[in-house]
C-alpha cells in the first residue's frame, strides 16, 4: 500500500470537524450527617448523591450552601418535621433529601425543567429516601416529590402537591447569585410562604466584586413585605481555587431567614 493509500485508509478513523465528545458521566459525592435528631424518621447517616456529569444549570456540583443548609436543618428539625417544604433551585437536592429523612409532611423539590437535571434529583430522592425504589405509585403518596419549575411562572404545579397554597419552609441554597431573578424569587417567597413560615436563604459570594449585589436581595425583599434576619456567616473552603486575593470572601457562607413582615 502506498503512503497516499495508507493516509486515506487511516482517514476513516478521523473525527469529523463537528464531532462532539460524549458528555461527562454522572459522578457521586458523599455526605455524612454530623447530627441526626432523635425525632428524625430516618437515622440514616451516610448519603451518596449522584451529580450530573456537567450542567450549565450548576447541578454537577455539591455546593457549600447546600451542605450548610443540610447541617442546619438536621440541627433544627422543628423547621421540617410535620411541615410542608419547598426547595427552589435544588440542584443535587441534598436539603430535600435531609427534609425527607427528618420527616417533612411534604417536600416539593424544584429546579429548572431540564430532563437530565430533574431525573437526577428523582434518582437521589429514590435512592436516599426510598431505598432505591422508583416512584411507581402516585407521587402524591410520597412525602417527597420532584417538580420542574421556572421562577416566576404560575404556581399551580407546585401547589398541586399540598393541601394549602403555602409552605411552612422555603429553601434557597445558592440562588441569589442570579441577580436578574431576584424579584422573581422574592415574589415566589411572598406568595408561597405561610404567614408564620420561614424561608432560609444560604449563599456564597462566588463573584466577590458583586457581593453587594448579592446582599441587595435582602434590601429588595422589603419591597415584597418580607423582613430578613441574619443568622451567621462562616468560612469554609471555597468552591473554586482561584484568585488568592479574594479567597476570604469566596470562602464565606451566609445564612439568613426571610419571613413576612409583621
Amino acid at each position: 500500500m502506498s503512503d497516499s493509500e495508507l493516509e486515506g485508509a487511516l482517514g476513516i478513523f478521523e473525527e469529523p470537524e463537528d464531532f462532539l465528545p460524549p458528555p461527562p458521566e454522572a459522578h457521586y459525592a458523599d455526605y455524612e450527617r454530623e447530627y441526626v435528631a432523635p425525632e428524625s424518621e430516618s437515622q440514616k447517616k451516610n448519603i451518596q448523591l449522584r451529580l450530573v456529569g456537567k450542567s450549565p444549570l450548576w447541578g454537577h456540583m455539591l455546593w457549600n450552601a447546600g451542605i450548610y443548609t443540610a447541617k442546619y436543618l438536621d440541627k433544627h428539625p422543628e423547621l421540617v418535621k410535620g411541615n410542608t417544604v419547598l426547595e427552589l433551585g435544588a440542584a443535587a437536592a441534598l436539603p430535600t433529601v435531609i427534609c425527607g429523612l427528618i420527616g417533612a409532611k411534604k417536600v416539593v423539590s424544584t429546579d429548572y425543567p431540564d430532563p437530565e437535571l430533574l431525573q437526577n434529583i428523582q434518582y437521589n430522592v429514590d435512592h436516599q429516601i426510598y431505598g432505591g425504589q422508583p416512584s411507581s405509585e402516585s407521587v402524591d403518596e410520597r412525602n417527597v416529590v420532584v417538580e420542574g419549575y421556572i421562577w416566576g411562572n404560575e404556581y399551580q404545579p407546585i401547589q398541586s402537591h399540598i393541601e394549602n397554597e403555602t409552605f411552612d419552609l422555603i429553601i434557597l441554597s445558592d440562588c441569589v447569585f442570579n441577580h436578574t431573578e431576584h424579584r422573581k424569587l422574592l415574589r415566589c417567597i411572598k406568595d408561597l410562604l405561610a404567614v408564620d413560615g420561614k424561608a432560609i436563604v444560604v449563599f456564597s459570594p462566588h463573584r466577590p466584586k458583586l457581593l453587594d449585589v448579592d446582599l441587595s436581595f435582602f434590601e429588595v425583599a422589603k419591597e415584597f413585605g418580607l423582613q430578613s434576619q441574619f443568622l451567621e456567616m462562616v468560612n469554609w473552603h471555597p468552591m473554586f481555587d482561584e484568585d488568592p486575593e479574594t479567597v476570604e470572601i469566596r470562602s464565606r457562607v451566609y445564612a439568613y431567614y426571610l419571613t413576612h413582615a409583621k
